[in-house]
């Protein structure tokens, strides 16, 4: 690659007064860091080279007022190329744009530009005209700026509607997780209601239990107290109000006999002149064998007081 500053000599050699001419030198590359260094050189020729792109750092040159980029082969320009602020003279002349960049706007100090000879989009064309002479190419200056700015307007209503867009579309995800959270708490809560009725009937029916349980025993004291017990091969017991005469007491007495027979267990029952035998199940002989103990404890404290 052909540099200024290797093959043109120093560029301070170069440098009359104010104007830097580096046109018919070869370049295909801009000697940016040099040109950076000459703060004078407010006007800049740097036409018929070989430049094919300009680099990001020339936008940095904002002291140059007047660039002749002419007969290049330029086919676009930088993007923050508006960044030369003091630009009142550029010249485009015969290189391969298409369009220029949006920022392009921002060269509010321009008031003479060249677009001719360029393969230009044609709504750019249209708006940039001929530019055969000086009153040409200021309108050209300044319908370019106006056409650019127009643009530049377009592009940021664009990107505003976008970012309402995304700010819609965030918002409409927030509310739906919002929805989404409110559903998995009222989930939760009646899950754990639920559970918490679960576990009261759980509590309800096992204190039902218990007190069906104390119930049982209840009846099994409120028995007719026992008056007698005898036999040889089981036992037997008399049960009655035991609170009256003997005569209405021989009449409601009835004796419960327990023997065995072919190896099962039968209780009789005999009231008055009614008898009854019926088999004996593993409860009832507790039962039997327990009014047993307790007769033969009651007979036997009676006999200690005698």
């Amino acid at each position: 690659m052909t540099k200024a500053g290797s093959k043109g000599g120093n560029l301070r050699d170069k440098l009359d007064g104010n104007e830097l001419d580096l046109s018919l030198s070869d370049l295909n590359e801009v000697p940016v860091k040099e040109l950076a260094a000459l703060p004078k050189a407010t006007i800049l020729d740097l036409s018929c080279n070989k430049l094919n792109t300009l680099p990001t750092e020339f936008c940095g040159l904002t002291h140059l007022v007047k660039l002749d980029l002419s007969k290049n082969k330029l086919q676009q320009l930088p993007a923050d190329f508006g960044r030369l602020v003091n630009l009142q003279h550029l010249d485009l002349l015969n290189n391969r744009l298409v369009t220029l960049p949006v920022s392009f706007a921002q060269l509010k100090s321009l008031k003479w530009l060249d677009l001719k000879d360029n393969p230009l989009d044609p709504v750019l064309a249209k708006v940039a005209g001929d530019c055969l002479d000086e009153k040409q190419c200021k309108q050209c200056a300044n319908k370019v700026l106006q056409h650019m700015k127009a643009m530049q307007a377009d592009q940021e209503r664009e990107k505003q509607r976008r970012l309402e867009v995304e700010r819609e579309a965030e918002k409409k995800r927030e509310a739906k997780q919002r929805a989404k959270e409110a559903q998995e708490r009222e989930l939760r809560k009646r899950e754990k209601a639920e559970e918490k009725e679960r576990r009261r009937k759980e509590y309800d029916a096992l204190k039902a239990s218990k007190r069906e349980q104390e119930k049982k025993p209840k009846k099994e004291t409120n028995q007719a107290p026992i008056s007698a017990v005898s036999g040889t091969r089981g036992g037997s017991f008399s049960v009655g109000d035991g609170g009256q005469e003997d005569s209405e007491s021989e009449a409601s007495t009835t004796t419960i006999s327990l023997f065995v027979e072919d190896g099962s267990f039968l209780r009789k029952a005999n009231t008055g002149s009614n008898s009854e035998s019926l088999s004996l199940d593993s409860s009832e002989r507790e039962d039997f064998f327990r009014a047993i103990n307790t007769y033969h404890q009651i007979n036997s404290l009676k006999k200690k007081e005698r």
